[in-house]
């Protein structure tokens, strides 16, 4: 039981951290009360009418441009910038400490190459008595 709510948990945080970092913009393209065009990513194809833009400043920042009888509509969200960055400039000394350090760890944990029989230069005890003579159990 435990197990499963450790999974579902790091699940879900995995899934808000992908989904607070993602970004995306959705256009629209209204042509009366009508959808004409609908575009993911990219700029929709417009009917070549003059347009007046207005743009309203709200939390998911929505640009509106009123045109005559068509309306053009884009949904921005903008991800989180401010994550931290990796680093790409190591140290030749941080270089030598880290080869080292997982060369000797590594080594640490080299297995076997054969299965070790302790037993196999023995050999087994004589048989004294023949046991199905004895106890009479023959196999037909």
């Amino acid at each position: 039981m435990k197990k499963t709510v450790t999974k579902i948990a790091s699940l879900a945080m995995a899934f808000l951290v992908l989904f607070s970092t993602l970004s995306f913009s959705v256009d629209f393209h209204y042509c009366g009360e009508h959808l004409v065009d609908f575009s993911l990513m990219e700029k929709v194809d417009t009917c070549m009418m003059m347009a007046e833009k207005s743009t309203s400043e709200t939390e998911c920042s929505i640009v509106r441009m009123d045109m005559d009888c068509c309306e053009d509509v884009q949904f921005s969200q903008e991800g989180q910038e401010d994550l931290k960055s990796t680093f790409h400039h190591i140290s030749f000394d941080q270089q030598l400490f880290l080869t080292s350090y997982f060369y000797s760890y590594i080594n640490l944990f080299e297995g076997l190459d054969e299965n070790i029989v302790p037993f196999k230069d023995y050999t087994p005890p004589p048989l004294i008595r023949d046991i199905q003579i004895l106890d009479q159990t023959f196999l037909i």
